[in-house]
């Protein structure tokens, strides 16, 4: 069945003016994935009037794909969702890059699979032979910022400040400025600037928004574009929401609650910056996608993926299907789209709206560029989504999925997503010859990954420095002189006790300090589960 716009006849790009010299448009990814473009026509009849776009991208964690307003939800309210929603093109097939999030995070920058970038499992490093989107806007003129979660520096635990010798922070990769954590984090946290610890007060969602704001506000007078990226930490665990956040909820579990009022409070941060993106006067021409970095979480109820099979970790819709929205009105009139789309689309359709060179990505890539979205409805994707988690792989053709849990094992299943989107039947003996063409699809793709994870994408034909082995920021010598000042908040409390437990029994060894063993999957890596 072909991809279907509803209202199609609403999404339009308006030609620009003979006079207008710039318009600056601002792309918010409230992520998730999308991004804008002058029609061809526009760029033809001269290349030099151009709109130049801010762009801002927002990334929940761990949000599932129903838990939203406008999908039903039976609990949450989502109010400034919603209304984006309502407003803009809202995607009911979008995929986050993977069923966790550094892998994801790392397929927004890269428009790349994981794996070919090094970043196999949570808390892996981004190699630095990489091309990022914020160094390619970077070089293109604009100033770019992130905040909240960063979670590609090779660290795990929970989310600390990211210190000013870390040779993995997002000053490395594009960033000019950057307050910004280790990994996830909640109310009241202590985030970086730059490198400089500082402590903050408030919901996590909320705070990371107000320093986006405070970004935007900085650098609008000076005409240069902007490109934000807001990470945030809400609903990931653990669960610690402000006190009227759960008020609704008192009927769940706590940690349901804890988990719906993270929630709210990011619903909130959204109209927060898009009230703030009328205030100084770009709202009209701000492009804001929203999105998120997996799947939802098991075990929260009401239940978070919308009737889909699978939850984070899997390949299965629940794992990697995520809510996903464009919000232009310029450009977009409302209208819901069937169209399959991805994190890893974003950088190339950045790429196509600034006109950015070819040479800004290290190929091959594995995103397409969505501007012919935004102004006529195609048919089909002309590229199937791939996806490699550990043993896991699967391929999104259009409305069929080919997935197999153990790459090993060769064993494949075939879904139609339009007719059976909970994946309850296996197809592949109704539709052999659709089954072994997409086998062998998926199979090629594999071994390119495989030859990306070795190294063979980047100049040096080889991983240049080595990848880091994944680690606890508390077993680093550069956090040493932190713990004694930190080992009682209560986002680290529970670890450092832990950890101490650890280190007095000799027995016990954390797998997390050992290199990820590597299996032969034809040559695939392979990570530990999260």
């Amino acid at each position: 069945m072909n991809a279907r716009l509803r209202q199609p006849d609403s999404l339009c790009i308006p030609r620009l003016p003979a006079g207008l010299l710039h318009r600056f448009v601002t792309l918010i990814l409230v992520i998730g994935p999308a991004e804008l473009s002058m029609c061809a026509e526009n760029r033809a009849e001269n290349a030099s009037i151009r709109s130049v776009p801010n762009i801002v991208l927002i990334l929940a964690d761990d949000m599932g794909w129903g838990q939203t307003g406008y999908r039903g939800h039976p609990v949450l309210r989502t109010p400034h969702l919603d209304a984006m929603a309502a407003g803009g093109l809202r995607f009911e097939r979008f995929y986050a890059g993977a069923p966790v999030c550094s892998p994801t995070r790392a397929s927004v920058l890269t428009g790349r699979a994981n794996d070919r970038s090094g970043v196999l499992q949570h808390g892996y490093a981004l190699r630095r032979q990489e091309k990022t989107i914020a160094q390619a806007l970077k070089q293109a003129g604009y100033v770019t910022g992130h905040f909240g979660k960063w979670h590609l520096n090779g660290l795990r635990g929970p989310g600390a400040p990211i210190l000013a010798g870390d040779d993995y922070h997002p000053g490395r990769f594009g960033f000019d400025e950057w307050v910004s954590v280790t990994n996830f984090y909640d109310v009241d946290p202590l985030m970086s600037r730059a490198g400089e610890v500082e402590p903050f007060q408030g919901d996590s969602s909320e705070i990371a928004v107000a320093e986006a704001v405070k970004f935007l506000e900085k650098h609008q007078a000076a005409g240069r574009p902007m490109f934000a990226v807001i990470w945030y930490g809400s609903p990931h665990s653990p669960f610690k929401a402000l006190l009227d956040d759960t008020a609704p909820f008192s009927q769940l579990d706590e940690n349901s609650a804890q988990h719906y009022g993270e929630l709210v409070a990011m619903d909130r941060s959204i109209g927060t910056l898009r009230q703030a993106l009328r205030r100084l006067g770009l709202a009209d021409d701000t492009l804001l996608v929203f999105c998120s970095d997996n799947g939802g979480l098991p075990g929260i109820t009401p239940g978070t993926v919308g009737g889909l099979r699978g939850h984070k970790g899997t390949l299965y819709e629940g794992g990697v299907r995520v809510p996903g929205i464009i919000e232009w009105p310029a450009v977009i009139r409302p209208s819901v789209t069937d169209y399959p789309a991805c994190t890893m689309d974003l950088f190339p359709t950045v790429a196509d709206i600034v006109g950015l060179p070819r040479g800004v990505f290290v190929e091959p890539l594995d995103g397409i560029s969505l501007e012919p979205l935004f102004r006529s409805a195609p048919s089909e994707r002309s590229k199937p989504i791939p996806f490699r988690f550990g043993v896991r792989a699967a391929l999104v053709d259009n409305r069929y999925k080919l997935l197999t849990n153990d790459l090993r094992k060769g064993d494949f299943q075939l879904y139609d997503l339009d007719a059976d989107p909970g994946e309850t039947r296996d197809i592949r003996g109704d539709q052999p010859d659709r089954f072994a063409r997409m086998t062998r699809e998926l199979l090629a793709w594999n071994e390119s990954v495989d030859a990306s994870y070795a190294g063979q994408d980047y100049p040096e034909g080889q991983v240049s420095p080595p990848d880091p082995a994944p680690q606890f920021w508390y077993d680093t010598p550069a956090y040493a002189p932190y713990i004694p000042q930190w080992k009682d908040r209560w986002e680290f409390k529970s670890y450092l006790e832990r950890r101490e437990k650890v280190k007095k029994s000799p027995a016990k060894k954390s797998p997390m300090k050992k290199t990820p063993a590597q299996a032969d999957i034809r040559g695939s890596a392979l990570s530990s589960a999260v």
